[in-house]
């Protein structure tokens, strides 16, 4: 696929739409020239390039940032511990996003100093992967970012008129069903409430390793269906910390990528998803400052352990 293909297909590009800003972070070389390559296919416009060994110096020339495109792969060890914090802080500074593409086995220091929603993160990337995320990170102008919020206000305008037409269908079945229900024990209404949980009280003590023989059954699927079909990450990360904290164990994040069973970049993704959704936190290691560890937060405990409750009380296995 060629750079032009590429703008095609990823651009936001609009005649009355500023292009974004965008600073790269990059060595000269195979990574600096790619991110060239994707800021160019994106129809964004780069405004200068600054080295690993320069950074602490120019970090300030920049004063209208929207992007920054991190390539982290060619960077030592110890340039990715005095830069990535200073990036951090210029993004949160100037409400710029990041997209940072790392080698996996940078995972751990990577997120140790650049985590949250305005991080993307990509592992291993190609030049198509670079584009899409310069996409999703903003670099399309004002006037474009209020007609896609347009777009999406008319989907959930349509959305939401479809799950309030459903309502009014199962109202009305319900309505019709309630005189006669308790005389047709085979309904499924009445087969529903059998399938709730009882009244969440005080959780009783829960076995790690039940956790983990979770975690071999739901890989056992792989077996008999392609991969593809049955990838949950979400909730394989959710099993793997709770075990994790039953254990009084840390998890890093690349521990909870391998977890996932997915890409790194989806795994990396999910994590991100999962952050935002309140349901994982990340703790610095109070030992070692380049990486941290991802834990549960207490609503998704409370929420793990009302779980394993209601499986056990219904006779039926964590999976």
């Amino acid at each position: 696929m060629n750079d032009s293909s590429l703008s095609d297909d990823f651009s936001f590009a609009n005649p009355g739409a500023r292009p974004a800003n965008v600073l790269i972070m990059a060595d000269r070389g195979v990574g600096g020239d790619e991110a060239c390559r994707a800021i160019e296919a994106a129809s964004a416009r780069s405004i200068g390039r600054i080295g690993w060994d320069e950074a602490p110096a120019r970090l300030g020339d920049h004063a209208v940032v929207d992007v920054i495109l991190v390539e982290a792969e060619s960077a030592s060890d110890d340039q990715l511990d005095d830069v990535l914090p200073r990036l951090d802080t210029l993004a949160r500074a100037t409400d710029a996003r990041i997209v940072v593409a790392l080698d996996q086995a940078q995972i751990d220091r990577v997120t140790a100093s650049l985590f949250g929603t305005h991080v993307q993160w990509l592992c291993t990337p190609g030049l198509t992967d670079r584009v899409a995320a310069l996409s999703v990170a903003g670099i399309a102008s004002t006037q474009l970012a209020d007609s896609l919020r347009e777009a999406e206000s008319e989907r959930l305008r349509r959305l939401n008129e479809e799950v309030a037409r459903i309502a009014q269908t199962l109202a009305r079945l319900a309505s019709r069903d309630d005189g006669d229900a308790a005389e047709r024990p085979d309904m499924l209404g009445d087969r529903r409430t059998g399938y709730a949980a009882t009244p969440a009280t005080q959780p009783r003590p829960v076995d790690p390793q039940d956790v983990r023989r979770a975690i071999r059954s739901r890989r056992l699927r792989e077996q008999f269906f392609p991969a593809t079909l049955v990838e949950d990450p979400g909730w394989d990360m959710l099993l793997d910390l709770f075990a994790a904290e039953l254990e009084d164990r840390g998890v890093s994040v690349s521990s909870l990528c391998i977890a996932a069973a997915v890409a790194p970049t989806t795994a990396l993704r999910w994590i991100g998803k999962m952050t935002e959704a309140g349901l994982f936190e990340r703790r610095p290691d109070p030992f070692d400052r380049r990486r941290a560890f991802m834990m549960l937060t207490e609503k998704a405990r409370q929420g793990m352990h009302f779980y394993c409750r209601a499986v056990r009380e219904a006779g039926l296995a964590i999976a």
